[in-house]
């Protein structure tokens, strides 16, 4: 399958239905020049973590033990990339998505998935550009026979330039293990460099945190081409990740997600960390908008 492009004049993106519905671009017109929001990449990239976009479904991050509990059973979920020793970020990064439906400047695309380990679901994914803007609305329905719990999210990779700052307030932060699974919780305002409640620079070193107690409002700018993206998400994606190697890289990833990596196995109830417990033929949808600006 061939990637698709869609173009409103004002923006345009690259969709990958036969990659997990990703995109390998997302740009703004701004005085003749297509200016890069997401990073841009090879459009017949064959590795999901090579996109601009990926889609987070049934679950975002990873999950240790081998799987999770629920509801007294135990649900093993198999590892799904060979570099990682857990599970992560679901199945739907991974898939082939339908096409359902294409214009000029929107897709919607669908996917029926056996898997991973108990989770049976429909999902529905929507791309629009609005003017200088790109919404984006995933949705799900639980097929399988039983209730579960389950989560959503977008990972994008925006561009970073030297200058890029993010202001994103937060009340409190996931400190990563060595493994990337959760060490400790703490708040925001114990790790200044961590702290977006005002605009500020991205660490200068690897950054790999979830942060919760978000408004579902953050502000991506880039003073020396004078862009500014404004991050709207829907009410179940109040919490968000950020990563970013090093200082040197030349992108970072700002994820609006529903839970914390390994949510599943956390203390306390499943649904107290953002997942939505589903009864079989319930639904979840999440929504992000990315509206880019000059000035």
């Amino acid at each position: 399958m061939m990637p698709i492009d869609l173009s409103n004049g004002d923006a345009r993106i690259v969709v990958r239905p036969d990659l997990g519905a990703g995109l390998t671009a997302f740009d703004v017109l701004h005085d003749g020049v297509w200016q890069p929001v997401f990073r841009r990449v090879d459009p017949f990239t064959a590795h999901p973590f090579a996109l601009s976009n990926i889609l987070l479904v049934p679950f975002s991050g990873r999950i240790s033990g081998g799987g999770f509990m629920f509801d007294g059973t135990f649900h093993a979920l198999p590892r799904n990339i060979e570099t990682e020793p857990y599970p992560i970020h679901g199945n739907g990064f991974s898939a082939v998505w339908n096409v359902a439906s294409l214009s000029a400047d929107s897709l919607t695309l669908t996917l029926s998935a056996e898997g991973p380990g108990p989770f049976r679901y429909d999902a529905r994914m929507s791309y629009r550009l609005q003017a200088a803007g790109l919404v984006m609305e995933l949705s799900l329905v639980n097929r399988a026979k039983i209730r579960l719990p389950y989560g959503a999210g977008f990972h994008p990779w925006f561009v970073r330039d030297p200058d890029t700052t993010l202001h994103a307030p937060a009340g409190g932060v996931w400190l990563e293990q060595s493994d990337h699974l959760p060490r400790a919780y703490e708040a925001t305002a114990a790790h200044p460099e961590m702290d977006f409640s005002s605009p500020q620079p991205l660490p200068a070193r690897w950054i790999n945190n979830w942060f919760d107690g978000w408004g579902g409002k953050a502000r991506i700018h880039w003073p020396s081409r004078g862009l500014v993206a404004d991050v709207d998400a829907s009410k179940p994606l109040r919490q968000y990740v950020v990563f970013s190697p090093a200082a040197d890289a030349d992108f970072f990833c700002f994820e609006p997600v529903t839970h914390p990596v390994d949510a599943f196995n956390l203390p306390g109830k499943t649904e107290a960390h953002g997942l939505k417990i589903l009864e079989p033929d319930e639904s979840l949808a999440v929504s992000t908008r990315v509206a880019a600006s000059f000035g």
